[in-house]
């Protein structure tokens, strides 16, 4: 089926879980789509699923994920209700390896068409991974992080993936820096409204 034809999560995650567009899908347990609110106005953009990911089918649930989920409580977002988690690459990479650039056209198709149909106007692109995919082959997480990039009326904020913050948790102070310029702009572009447990509006 034609990806551009299909408008509906639902849909497109029945069409997503028999890709084979790559070697990925053979040496893992299953595609990983990714899960949130449906109507969510805020999406964050990983790199691929580790092991508890495939292992349980959902994305950031290891120790990254963990984290991940602690930085949203803190600024008031939850994956259940105002919030979508998606990767760049639906399937495990070997050994959790960075996926190449080959891995990462293949599935960008299933990419895009997540990011059509839920339409969120503020992406949180996690690690380089993500900023390399949906912004500039090129570009380097540390020189761009923190730093609101607009394309086709989309903000997208780059900032450390969790991680990069276990692996150094100095980048931590950096990273909330990022999530309070994105508290300010869910503010400002859906909800003037939302609050934060530690940053008040």
């Amino acid at each position: 089926m034609n990806l551009d034809q299909i408008s509906d999560l639902e849909q497109l995650r029945a069409a997503v879980a028999g890709c084979q567009a790559c070697g990925l899908r053979a040496g893992c347990r299953g595609v990983v789509f990714g899960e949130g609110a449906p109507g969510a106005r805020l999406a964050f953009v990983g790199e691929g699923p580790g092991a508890e990911e495939d292992r349980l089918l959902r994305p950031f649930v290891g120790a990254a994920g963990q984290l991940l989920d602690k930085i949203l409580a803190a600024s008031g977002f939850d994956r259940t209700q105002n919030a979508y988690i998606l990767n760049v690459v639906k399937c495990r990479p070997p050994g959790n390896r960075v996926p190449t650039p080959e891995e990462r056209e293949a599935c960008r198709p299933n990419l895009a068409a997540q990011l059509r149909i839920l339409q969120p106007p503020i992406v949180v692109l996690l690690g380089a991974t993500a900023l390399q995919t949906l912004i500039d082959p090129e570009a380097r997480i540390t020189r761009l992080r923190g730093q609101w990039l607009q394309r086709n009326g989309v903000w997208y904020m780059p900032t450390y993936h969790p991680a990069a913050l276990l692996r150094d948790p100095a980048k931590k102070k950096e990273t909330w820096h990022d999530m309070k310029l994105v508290i300010d702009k869910y503010r400002a572009v859906v909800d003037p409204g939302h609050v934060s447990p530690h940053y008040p509006g």
